[in-house]
């Protein structure tokens, strides 16, 4: 089977993200079944878009003819700001300070802004390794932040599952943005 990448760091770019996301997805999947699915229903539904991008960045690595650079890119996107929309803006977690919480929510409406800006634009192969690389750092920040957060507050026996759960977006997103790059890195050789 013939992969999309043919540079050795992009593959293990790929493949990194791939395979921790992969593995961040099925510790989750154990924490649902740990914690019930009446306590926990809220991971499943975030689960089933995290296995979606991955699943499409296994099919976009091995240039899988069943979907489309642009397919790609549009499919990825919505599920990732989904994921925002979800867990960062509408069911957002309490956080220790309030200042935090603001902080949190505003990077959040940011980067689905960056998310739909990015996705809605007719010539997306136009958007710099910058403003790629911005959508991953904003997803960076605020896991960052949540990390923080749950470091400030006691810990429980959830505390360990959502440090592993807060990662696995920044994870997605950093895989996403990898592919997204050798799009444009292709698109200016041309």
């Amino acid at each position: 089977m013939e992969t999309r990448f043919k540079k050795g760091a992009k593959i293990f770019d790929i493949v990194i993200t791939s395979v921790g996301a992969t593995l961040s997805i099925g510790v989750m999947l154990y924490a649902i079944f740990h914690f019930g699915l009446s306590n926990a229903w809220p991971e499943l539904v975030l689960n089933l878009f995290y296995i979606a991008c991955v699943a499409m960045i296994w099919m976009y690595f091995f240039n899988s003819p069943r979907i489309t650079t642009q397919q790609f890119n549009y499919w990825c996107s919505i599920s990732v700001g989904i994921t925002v929309l979800l867990r960062d803006i509408l069911f957002a977690p309490p956080l220790a300070f309030y200042a935090l919480h603001l902080l949190c929510l505003t990077l959040s409406v940011l980067l689905l802004c960056m998310l739909t800006f990015f996705y809605a634009r007719k010539n997306w192969k136009s958007y710099t390794k910058h403003n790629l690389w911005a959508i991953c750092v904003v997803d960076i920040i605020i896991a960052t932040l949540y990390n923080w957060d749950i470091y400030l507050e006691p810990f429980d026996e959830y505390s360990e599952y959502m440090l592993i759960e807060i990662w696995i977006r920044p994870t997605i997103t950093y895989g996403l943005v990898a592919c997204f790059v050798t799009e444009t890195e292709n698109n200016h050789s041309k």
